[in-house]
C-alpha cells in the first residue's frame, strides 16, 4: 500500500499533467488585490474600484490582504529576493538588510518578511491602524528601490528544501511535496513553511511571515498540510509547528515589553 501511494505521489509531482490541489484557508481568492500606493504629488483614486493608485517615480506598490489581519503584503512590482524567503522576527534580526531595518523604524511594525517578489509587514496588534503604517512603508520601499541596494547582505535565505544523500525515501517525498505544492500556496498568502525534520511519524515545520500568529494557521497546518501529507505519504502520522530557540527568546522578550507598556 505504501509503495503504491509513493508511486502515485511521484506521478503527481513529476508527471506532465498538472494537478491543482487547494487548501482551506490558504487561497488568496478571499483576499482581493488592492492597489494602494503613495506619491509626492498626492494620492488619486482609481475610478470604479474604491482603491487608490499612484506612482512614485514609476514604481507602483500594491498591497494585498493576507489571512492574518495583522499582516499586509506589499508588492513593489519588482524582485525583492528573486527566489527564496527570509524572515525578520525582530529588529535585532535585521542587521543584514537596510530595507528591513528601515521598516522596523516605523511605529507599530512588529516583524518583516521578504519573499521572491513581495514584502510582508506584520503590525504589533489590532489597535495599530494600517493607515498609519502604509504611507511610511510606501516611502521606505520606494526609496530602497531607488537606491539600487541589495535587499540582504547574507546567504541566509530559505530556498527549496535541500535534498541530502542521507534522506530516506519518506523525507525526500515530504520535501518535494512541500516545495512543489505547499510552499507556493503559503507564499501566495505572504508567508512560508520551512521543513525542520521528520521523526517518529511527525513532520516538523516552521511557519514564518504572515503565518506567524495567524488565527487560521492551525487550521491550515492540520486541515491543509497534514491531510495532504497523510494522503500521499502514509508514514506521516502528524504535522506539528516548531520554533527555533532564538524565536522563542524573541517572543518572550516581546511579550515582556508589551506587558510593561500596558502597565
Amino acid at each position: 500500500m505504501a509503495a503504491h501511494m509513493r508511486w502515485g505521489l511521484q506521478l503527481l509531482l513529476r508527471g506532465r499533467n498538472t494537478v491543482h490541489l487547494r487548501f482551506p484557508d490558504m487561497t488568496k481568492r478571499s483576499f482581493p488585490l488592492q492597489s494602494t500606493t503613495q506619491s509626492f504629488g498626492g494620492v488619486h483614486p482609481q475610478a470604479g474600484t474604491g482603491a487608490t493608485n499612484c506612482s512614485i517615480r514609476y514604481l507602483s506598490i500594491q498591497t494585498q490582504d493576507t489571512p492574518n489581519p495583522r499582516s499586509l503584503k506589499f508588492l513593489p512590482g519588482k524582485p525583492v529576493l528573486g527566489s527564496g524567503t527570509i524572515d525578520f522576527p525582530s529588529p535585532n534580526s535585521a542587521e543584514c538588510s537596510s530595507l528591513a531595518r528601515d521598516l522596523f523604524e516605523i511605529e507599530g511594525v512588529k516583524s518583516v518578511f521578504f519573499g521572491p517578489d513581495f514584502i510582508t509587514v506584520t503590525k504589533t496588534d489590532e489597535d495599530v491602524e494600517w493607515t498609519d503604517i502604509k504611507p511610511h512603508a510606501f516611502e521606505v520601499i520606494s526609496k530602497f528601490f531607488e537606491s539600487g541596494d541589495p535587499a540582504i547582505t547574507t546567504e541566509a535565505v530559505h530556498h527549496e528544501s535541500s535534498f541530502c544523500e542521507d534522506d530516506d525515501d519518506i523525507v525526500s517525498m515530504i520535501k518535494e511535496l512541500l516545495d512543489t505544492r505547499i510552499r507556493p500556496t503559503v507564499q501566495e498568502d505572504g508567508g512560508d513553511v520551512i521543513f525542520k525534520g521528520f521523526e517518529n511519524g511527525t513532520v516538523k515545520l516552521k511557519l514564518v511571515g504572515s503565518c506567524t500568529g495567524c488565527p487560521s494557521s492551525t487550521v491550515t497546518l492540520k486541515n491543509g498540510i497534514q491531510n495532504m501529507m497523510q494522503f500521499y505519504i502514509p508514514e506521516v502520522d502528524n504535522v506539528e509547528q516548531v520554533e527555533d530557540e532564538v524565536d522563542e527568546i524573541n517572543a518572550k522578550v516581546f511579550a515582556e515589553v508589551e506587558r510593561k507598556l500596558q502597565d
